[in-house]
């Protein structure tokens, strides 16, 4: 029933037009366009190498944040979260289902943007370990995140709210522009962000060939612990 549902789940997400906006063309577009044109000083080196990690940890939240907390914020709207409440699926297995679906369609953006950037002449470092970790560790992060604005918000103010915090996390969180841009006061908070921990340290690993980053790893299974707990406890199906 799992495997169905979480089937069922992927194929909607990928049919949806504007979803596949946020999860597939935007971040292509993000990562052809400032690779390629010289419009911000990402520092030494060739600009992919920057923004390649960037856009992977963008792919990430646009997914596992913005994508299913406007999914599931209308689902909750019209009744379908109650619905297949009451079915034979038991509710953690509906949520498994959904946190595989938001692995599957990962896994397509991550092949995509590698293709991509390698294409623009990106050489990756580091190991698929260290990698791994924290895309894991983020999207954990995002998901508990987003269940629980679409667990406590209306699904209008949900759309409003993921979308805008999409936006401000995109130009803050150091996807295109490098946090050492940022003012210092600005830099210490900036960095505790999700967006911030996972594309830092994924360029770390990418981009300077470092271990497992720790403190970035750390700072995101803190946001996944907390989001998760929230929507667990605060979660309303109804």
């Amino acid at each position: 029933m799992i495997a169905a549902q979480a089937a069922l789940e992927t194929r909607m997400l990928l049919r949806n037009g504007e979803q596949l906006l946020l999860t597939v063309v935007i971040p292509s577009l993000l990562l052809v366009l400032f690779s390629t044109v010289d419009i911000v000083d990402t520092g030494e080196g060739r600009a992919v190498d920057f923004l390649a990690p960037g856009v992977l940890a963008l792919a990430v939240m646009s997914t596992a944040f913005t994508g299913q907390a406007i999914a599931t914020g209308f689902e909750r709207r019209y009744g379908v979260l109650k619905l297949l409440g009451a079915s034979p699926l038991p509710r953690w297995a509906l949520m498994t289902a959904k946190t595989l679906s938001v692995l599957v369609t990962e896994v397509l953006q991550v092949a995509l943007l590698t293709l991509i950037a390698f294409g623009l002449g990106w050489s990756p470092r580091g190991g698929p370990v260290a990698v791994a970790l924290l895309l894991v560790a983020g999207t954990a992060a995002f998901s508990g995140l987003g269940l629980l604005m679409a667990g406590t918000l209306r699904a209008e103010a949900t759309l409003a709210a993921a979308n805008l915090v999409f936006l401000l996390l995109l130009v803050g969180g150091g996807v295109i522009v490098p946090l050492d841009r940022f003012p210092d006061a600005a830099q210490a908070v900036l960095a505790l962000l999700p967006i911030s921990a996972l594309s830092d340290g994924l360029r770390d690993v990418l981009q300077h060939g470092a271990a497992v980053p720790w403190g970035d790893l750390g700072i995101l299974t803190g946001w996944a612990v907390l989001g998760l707990a929230a929507a667990a406890r605060f979660f309303r199906w109804e």
